[in-house]
């Protein structure tokens, strides 16, 4: 079984996401709303346990 590498540093509103060939994506988080790059897609954080999340 090999070790994967894997790591998310925060900057403010912004994440990045690294493994062991560097930088995977990056994402921005401002309120309940939030951005990955790497999927191109938007969530919205609903109240309670509920999310909403683009297709």
């Amino acid at each position: 079984m090999p070790i994967k590498y894997r790591q998310r540093k925060s900057f403010g509103p912004l994440k990045f996401n690294f493994t062991q060939s560097g930088l995977s994506s990056w994402g921005i988080k401002i309120g309940p709303w939030s951005w990955n790059s790497r999927t191109k897609k938007n969530s919205v954080d609903l109240p309670g346990p509920l999310s909403w999340r683009q297709r």
